[in-house]
C-alpha cells in the first residue's frame, strides 16, 4: 500500500512537471521587450559646478544647485541596435551662497543648457533585465552657466527603470567639459531624475524569448518529424490499400466486361431470333374469322422448326382484331384467334410450356383505323393478326 502511494506521488509530480514545463515554454508578454520607440521625459536636474567635483561629490548642501519645479525636458528615439539619440533642455539656478567655480557666489544666477547625445543600451551586452535599463552615452551641447556661455563635450551614465512598456523613471549623471576655457568657463556635473514615456513602440522577443522560440521550433520540428514518420507509414498503408482496391477493381472490371460480352451476345442472339420471326410475318385472319388459313399455317410451320432448333425458346402469342364491331365481341374474337394460333402450334408438337397467350381485342391497333376514322379494307386487315413475342431463348 505504501509503495502504491509513493508511485502515485511520483506520477503526480512528473505530470505537474510536464504541465509546468509546457507552461514555461509558452511565449508570453514577459518574453517580449521594447526594441525601438520614441521617448519623452520631464524631470528635475541638479548641477554641481563647484570646481572640486570629485572631492565634494555628495556635498549636496554647499555644491548642488536645484530648483523646486520640473526643470528638464527631453525627446529622443531608441533603435533596435541599442543606440539612441536624444535632445535635452534644462533650466537651473545657482543659489546665493553656493560654491561655483571654487568661489561662493553673492547672488542667484540662472543656468540654461541645450544638449544632444547618443546613448547605448548596456542590456545589449549584459542581457535584457526587463525592468532595469542601464545606458552610457556621449554628446555635445551649449551651456550658459555662471553668466558664461560655452560649448561642451558631454559624457553620460544612467539607467531607466520601467513600470510598464510605456512608463518609467530615468536617472543619469552627465559630465560636461567646456570646449574652450576662455573667460574662465569650467567643467561641471549635471544630475537628473524624471519620468519618461514611450510611444511609437516596436516590440520583439528578449533573449529568453528567443531561446524559448528556438526550443519551441526544435520541439515542433521533432513533432513534424514524428508526423512525417506517421504519415509515411500511413502513406505506405494507403498505397497497399490502393493497390488492393485497384486489383479488386481490375477483377471487377474484367467480370463486368465478361458479363457485358455475355449480355451483348444474348442481345445479339435475341435480335437475330426476333428478326427471323419478324421475317416470317404475322398470322392474319379474315373479317370476323378465327380460322387459320393456309398462308398462316406455313408461317407457323416455319416457327415450329425454330422451336426444334432452339429448345430454350419461349414465346408469347398476342392476338388482335380491327376496330369494327362491338368491343366485347372483339375481345371474344381475339381470344378465339389466340387460342387457335396456340392450338395449331401445339398440334405440331410445340410443348405447351413454351407458349403463353394474351388477347387484346381492338386495344392495340397498328394504324389510325379506329371507330372514328374511315379506312379501306386493306388497312383494317393489318390489325387482324396474331403476333409472336420472345420471352426466353
Amino acid at each position: 500500500m505504501r509503495t502504491a502511494k509513493i508511485f502515485s506521488f511520483l506520477f503526480m509530480f512528473m505530470a505537474s512537471s510536464v504541465i509546468f514545463a509546457q507552461d514555461e515554454l509558452q511565449i508570453t508578454a514577459k518574453d517580449s521587450i521594447v526594441q525601438s520607440s520614441w521617448i519623452v521625459g520631464v524631470g528635475f536636474n541638479a548641477v554641481d559646478d563647484s570646481g572640486n567635483v570629485f572631492d565634494g561629490l555628495v556635498n549636496f548642501g554647499d555644491e548642488w544647485n536645484i530648483v523646486p519645479f520640473p526643470s528638464r525636458v527631453s525627446i529622443g528615439r531608441n533603435f533596435k541596435s541599442g543606440l539612441g539619440i536624444e535632445a535635452i533642455g534644462t533650466y537651473n539656478e545657482y543659489k546665493e551662497g553656493k560654491i561655483i567655480d571654487s568661489e561662493v557666489i553673492p547672488e542667484n544666477i540662472s543656468y540654461f543648457g541645450i544638449d544632444g547625445r547618443i546613448t547605448y543600451d548596456i542590456n545589449k551586452i549584459i542581457g535584457e533585465t526587463g525592468w532595469f535599463d542601464p545606458y552610457v552615452g556621449v554628446g555635445a551641447g551649449y551651456t550658459d552657466a555662471n553668466n558664461k556661455g560655452r560649448g561642451t563635450y558631454n559624457a553620460v551614465v544612467g539607467f531607466r527603470t520601467w513600470f510598464s512598456d510605456r512608463w518609467g523613471l530615468d536617472f543619469s549623471s552627465t559630465g560636461k567639459w567646456a570646449m574652450s576655457q576662455s573667460e574662465g568657463a569650467s567643467n561641471h556635473l549635471q544630475h537628473s531624475a524624471g519620468v519618461v514615456y514611450q510611444f511609437g513602440i516596436e516590440k520583439g522577443l528578449s533573449k529568453r524569448g528567443e531561446e524559448k522560440q528556438e526550443l519551441l521550433a526544435a520541439i515542433e520540428k521533432e513533432k513534424q518529424r514524428q508526423r512525417d514518420s506517421i504519415n509515411e507509414v500511413n502513406r505506405l498503408k494507403d498505397e497497399a490499400l490502393l493497390a488492393e482496391r485497384l486489383k479488386k477493381q481490375k477483377e471487377a472490371d474484367a467480370l463486368a466486361a465478361k458479363e457485358k460480352a455475355r449480355i451483348d451476345a444474348l442481345n445479339k442472339k435475341k435480335a437475330e431470333i426476333k428478326a427471323r420471326i419478324e421475317n416470317l410475318g404475322n398470322v392474319y385472319f379474315a373479317l370476323n374469322s378465327s380460322v387459320i388459313n393456309s398462308n398462316s399455317k406455313k408461317i407457323m410451320n416455319s416457327l415450329m422448326l425454330m422451336f426444334e432448333e432452339i429448345p430454350t425458346l419461349k414465346l408469347k402469342i398476342t392476338s388482335h382484331t380491327d376496330s369494327r364491331g362491338a368491343s366485347k365481341y372483339n375481345d371474344w374474337l381475339s381470344q378465339r384467334r389466340v387460342d387457335n394460333t396456340r392450338d395449331y402450334l401445339l398440334s405440331k408438337g410445340v410443348p405447351a410450356d413454351k407458349l403463353t397467350t394474351e388477347a387484346y381485342g381492338e386495344n392495340k391497333l397498328l394504324n389510325e383505323c379506329d371507330d372514328n376514322t374511315y379506312c379501306p379494307e386493306e388497312k383494317h386487315a393489318i390489325n387482324r393478326r396474331s403476333e409472336f413475342v420472345i420471352l426466353e431463348f
